[in-house]
């Protein structure tokens, strides 16, 4: 049986999200930005586009672009605590549900379809709950034979818009369109199909093998059936996602940071963050690695593997300073992360001595504790008036499983 893949694009999804819990902010030019001076916007509203607005300017850029625009805070709560709501939408019609981005999913409606008649019904009855739960939130929906082609349906009618590709129609719509056009095809591969005299997918669907691996290494050949519209990848629901390989953070400076104390206060959050993540996960790792990243973007990373696996925080914390203490910082830093790579899941070991007992003890109490109540609602005492979320959503973010950072705002005792 072929395949019917979905792919949901929701538009403008912080900005829609902030006007539809702020009526005020409707009809007008909204952009979502973060909440440090180095901020740019996340999304913009429709209305702001139309005066040039795009994700990645400066808030000043948008500024001069739109002087009445509306600068939103964002509230990454409010939309990972969205995006599971969007998601328990999807799963009521298909439980092969991939979460591509906090804003973007694929769906396998393959075996659906005897339930509900076809694909166009699922698509038409997922936008008509989304309008009925969430309100004023639209999406764009793309449906295709493998997710390559869903993808780029979704992109096809923006916003609100519902394109169907059937199999048949492959050739015909891959024929004029800019290599751009697919997932996958940045600028600089672009650039470089360019220089071989292709701008097509037409182009690069006829184009040699050959020359496209000797120009490209072993994607050359990925980009041909590309752009013959062939893609075999699957929808990967969370529960068949293969295990990680590293769990980390890293955040942007407010500032540019030289003092010792202040670096070591946000490696110490950071620290925290990656250890809440793997004791949430079961996973336990060796290797710590440090990144550090000057003002000029200047990056350098330095890595310790430790004797025994862990997945405290303190312990984590420890060996990053240690890093840390051997490093001769040139320039005050932008920005910091930490990773622990080396991992094993499921490796439970007994402590022996009664510090260590107590060391676990308060760090499950600890959990326990941020579980219910939202991260960082108990922490080290040096955090407690440093720790704020960034408005920073990263591109892996899952609502579920280890790639899930809980980002919701502080949960009150009902």
């Amino acid at each position: 049986m072929n395949k019917i893949i979905m792919h949901i694009d929701m538009n403008a999804f912080f900005a829609s999200v902030e006007q539809q819990i702020n009526p005020a902010f409707r009809g007008k030019p909204i952009a979502v930005i973060g909440s440090n001076e180095r901020t740019v916007v996340t999304t913009s509203s429709y209305e702001a586009r139309a005066y040039g607005v795009k994700t990645g300017m400066t808030k000043y850029e948008a500024k001069r672009l739109c002087p009445h625009i509306v600068l939103v805070a964002g509230d990454t709560g409010r939309y990972t605590d969205t995006c599971r709501r969007l998601v328990e939408i999807y799963r009521q019609y298909t439980p092969m549900v991939e979460v591509y981005s906090i804003d973007e999913a694929f769906l396998d409606v393959t075996e659906s379809i005897p339930l509900f008649g076809c694909a166009e019904v699922i698509a038409k009855k997922i936008k008509e709950d989304i309008r009925q739960k969430l309100g004023m939130l639209t999406c764009s929906i793309g449906i295709a034979p493998n997710k390559l082609l869903a993808k780029l349906g979704s992109d096809m009618k923006k916003p609100n818009g519902l394109v169907v590709i059937q199999h048949e129609d492959v050739g015909k719509l891959l024929q004029n369109l800019p290599v751009k056009e697919l997932c996958g095809i940045g600028s600089r591969i672009e650039t470089q199909l360019a220089t071989l005299g292709i701008k097509t997918c037409g182009e690069l669907g006829r184009a040699s093998t050959h020359t496209l691996r000797n120009r490209f290494g072993v994607i050359g050949e990925r980009l041909k059936l590309m752009a013959q519209g062939i893609d075999n990848n699957p929808v990967i629901p969370p529960e068949q996602e293969p295990d990680v390989k590293s769990i980390g953070h890293s955040m942007t400076l407010d500032k540019d940071v030289s003092d010792m104390e202040t670096l070591e206060c946000h490696v110490l959050q950071l620290s925290e963050m990656v250890g809440r993540r793997m004791r949430r996960g079961g996973y336990t790792g060796r290797t710590i690695t440090l990144t550090l990243r000057y003002p000029d973007f200047t990056t350098f990373t330095k890595r310790t593997t430790a004797g025994t696996h862990t997945d405290n925080s303190i312990d984590i914390y420890r060996i990053a300073i240690d890093i840390l203490n051997t490093v001769r910082l040139q320039q005050p830093i932008r920005l910091i992360g930490i990773s622990i790579s080396n991992l094993t899941k499921n490796l439970s070991q007994i402590p022996l001595f009664l510090s260590d007992r107590n060391k676990k003890a308060a760090t499950c109490a600890m959990d326990k504790i941020n579980d219910r109540y939202g991260d960082f609602c108990i922490t080290w005492g040096t955090l407690i008036k440093r720790y704020q979320h960034k408005g920073v959503i990263s591109p892996s973010w899952r609502p579920s499983g280890i790639k899930c950072i809980n980002l919701s705002t502080r949960k009150t005792k009902k």
